[in-house]
This record gives structure tokens, C-alpha cells and sequence, in this order.
């Protein structure tokens, strides 16, 4: 009910808030056997953590994860997997300044509304610090279905605030603090640094994708995969739109050119983003999401406080200029947790269907 629980059969719990002792998740229902330790999920977190560089948060949080259980002698027992990932830089005089008020588009308002009493640390629970557990726990999933089907995740940014990012390879994501698949950002850090300097924030457009996924994933109806991965997208903090495949351009195309001719040799597009009828076809999923502008700026606005009464807020302390900056690894982790649940129980329903029809290739 208080939906902090994502999965059906490999069901990852968070706790935690952004300015408390530690932030997690448990594991519930990953398969027994499978190697497992720290230095399988630490790499995703560092591509996450905060303080990596001077165009995000300089937080300087380590993000150190700890497996408290579920493993033995290395391996997966099979029984709930808990992670720990402990706070260490909590700074929360930060946000003494909007205990009485409410940051605009910010959930200080709503979570006040819902719960009667809201955490202003950091945003508390709202805080996309609780973006973390997802990615440790996406990392064993990834690792999971990567042995199991060599399914590859990657992610990079395509857009940021107005600035177009030209796709030239995966190869340069890893090279620089954008996830940008260009050789020179110079460009994105020039726009970066300006946008800085005036206190406000933007927005940012993020592709993810996954390869080897294979053929049958997701149900006919309310289980779609598509459906499934974008409720996944839309419970990262502030992402505000999600597309599969060709998305919004799809109004504008005939269905001569949407529908993605197979052949014996493979499919010949793939404007469905590897998602046929809510399932899977083996090709590449293809989801891209839009993320909203950062709310804590410093760039003087209207609200009320906690009476209703008119006030202006200046949100200071150490917030990202832009918060997709860092939603890269984000997104790979929430897609992974998707096809890691489809996976199991796509084994569970129908692992000993056979048909005599080879899945044709994902693209020719």
C-alpha cells in the first residue's frame, strides 16, 4: 500500500531518507547460485554517486554498498538479499531555510498534504538519494541476466535543457561526466557552466536500451512490458514523460512505415522499441525519458509557508544543476529490475513452452 516495494518475483523494499543514517533495499526473490559480491554492484553505484564532478552535487557521498545477507560463501542463497549503502555527508542546516515553506515544483507541498509532517532534509524520502538502492539492486539483476541471456543495458543522455547531444558512439559515454555518446562535450560543459552561474536549472532527455532480451517477455494485457517499463521510468524522481521506440513520433508516421517488416533474416525497424503487443520480440527495448528541470534553486520564487501565507524561496546548500545528469545508470537499473521480473516469471508460467518457429534476429 505505501508503495515501496517494485517487483512481483524479484521484489526490491528501499528505506531510508536522504539525510538519515543509511538508505537500502532487500532483494526478495533472487535466484539461488549465482556469484555475487560487492564489486559487482560498487561500479554502477560509482557512476551514480553524487560529487563526480563539478557539474552535479558536490555531496560527497562514497555510496559503499554492504551486503548483509543472502550471501554465502559468495554465492546467492536464495533468501532476501539486503543491501546497506550508509550516509556519511549530511549537511541539514542546508535546509533550515525551507522547514517552514515549500519549494515550487517540489513534493514539500504534496508529502505535507499526505502525511501531515514531512522531512525537509534533503527532501527525505523524496530525495532522488533513493535513487541508489535501485541501481545497487538493478546491478544484480543485470549480472543475472547477463549470464542467463547475455542481455547488455546502456544508457546515455541525448538532451540537455535545449541543447541537442548528437549520438556518435556508446564507446564515449564512459569518457566523460555527461553520459554523452559524443567525443567533445566542450559544447555541454560550456552550457553547463552558463546555466550555473545563473542559479537555475534544466531538464534532460535520456535514452535507454537494452540488447539480447530475449523473445516473450511481458503479458497481452495489464502486465505489458512496455507498461511495466514505463511505470518503472515514472518513479525516478523527476522524469515527466517516457517513450518506447518511436513514442510520440509514431502520430506523425503511416502504418506502412511504423509496423517493423520481419523477414527471415531479421526485423527490418524497430519503431515498437522491441515490444510487440505488450511482449517482448527479441529486439532491442528502446525507452527514452524526459526529465524535469532541478526545484532546489537558488533563483528566487513564489510560495507560501506553513500558515498559507505568501513568501519567496531561495533554496541553498548543494543541489544538481541538472538532476539527468546523473539519471543514466538510473534508468539502466530500473529497466534491468523489469526484465529481471518478466524474466523469472516468464520462466515460472511458461519455461517449458517450445514452438518451432527460431526467433528470427533483432534487426538486420
Amino acid at each position: 500500500m505505501s508503495g515501496n516495494t517494485f517487483g512481483k518475483l524479484f521484489a526490491v523494499t528501499n528505506f531510508g531518507e536522504s539525510h538519515g543514517p543509511a538508505i537500502g533495499c532487500v532483494i526478495d526473490g533472487c535466484p539461488p547460485g549465482m556469484t555475487l559480491s560487492v564489486t559487482d554492484i560498487q561500479p554502477d553505484l560509482d557512476r551514480r554517486r553524487p560529487g563526480t564532478s563539478k557539474f552535479v552535487t558536490q555531496r560527497n557521498e562514497p555510496d559503499a554498498v554492504e551486503i548483509l545477507s543472502g550471501v554465502y560463501e559468495g554465492k546467492t542463497t536464495g533468501t532476501p538479499i539486503c543491501l546497506l549503502i550508509k550516509n556519511t555527508d549530511q549537511r541539514s542546516k542546508d535546509y533550515g531555510n525551507i522547514v517552514q515553506t515549500f519549494r515550487p515544483g517540489h513534493a514539500d507541498y504534496t508529502y505535507y498534504q499526505k502525511y501531515g509532517i514531512r522531512d525537509p532534509r534533503g527532501g527525505g524520502r523524496s530525495s532522488a538519494r533513493l535513487t541508489a538502492p535501485m541501481v545497487a539492486a538493478g546491478a544484480v539483476a543485470k549480472k543475472w541476466l547477463a549470464e542467463h541471456y547475455g542481455t547488455v543495458f546502456r544508457g546515455c543522455m541525448t538532451q540537455i535543457g535545449e541543447l541537442p547531444i548528437t549520438f556518435e558512439s556508446w564507446d564515449f559515454v564512459p569518457d566523460n561526466p555527461f553520459f554523452a555518446p559524443m567525443a567533445d562535450v566542450s559544447v555541454v560543459a560550456s552550457y553547463m557552466e552558463a546555466l550555473r552561474k545563473t542559479g537555475d536549472s534544466c531538464g534532460a532527455r535520456i535514452r535507454v536500451s537494452a540488447s539480447n532480451v530475449p523473445v516473450g517477455l511481458g503479458e497481452p494485457l495489464f502486465d505489458k512490458m512496455d507498461a511495466d517499463i514505463a511505470y518503472a521510468m515514472m518513479g525516478i524522481n523527476a522524469v515527466k514523460g517516457v517513450e518506447i521506440g518511436a513514442g510520440f513520433a509514431s502520430v506523425a508516421q503511416r502504418g506502412s512505415t511504423h509496423g517493423d517488416s520481419l523477414s527471415p533474416q531479421g526485423f527490418k525497424s524497430n519503431n515498437a522499441g522491441g515490444v510487440l503487443g505488450g511482449i517482448t520480440s527479441g529486439q532491442d527495448l528502446e525507452v527514452s525519458i524526459a526529465i524535469k528541470p532541478t526545484s532546489s534553486i537558488l533563483t528566487p520564487r513564489e510560495s507560501i509557508d506553513m500558515a498559507g501565507q505568501p513568501t519567496e524561496v531561495i533554496t541553498k546548500g548543494r543541489h544538481d544543476p541538472c538532476v539527468g545528469i546523473r539519471a543514466t545508470p538510473i534508468a539502466e537499473a530500473m529497466l534491468a529490475l523489469v526484465v529481471m521480473d518478466h524474466a523469472l516469471r516468464q520462466r515460472a508460467q511458461c519455461g517449458d513452452v517450445t514452438v518451432n518457429l527460431k526467433p528470427i534476429k533483432a534487426s538486420i
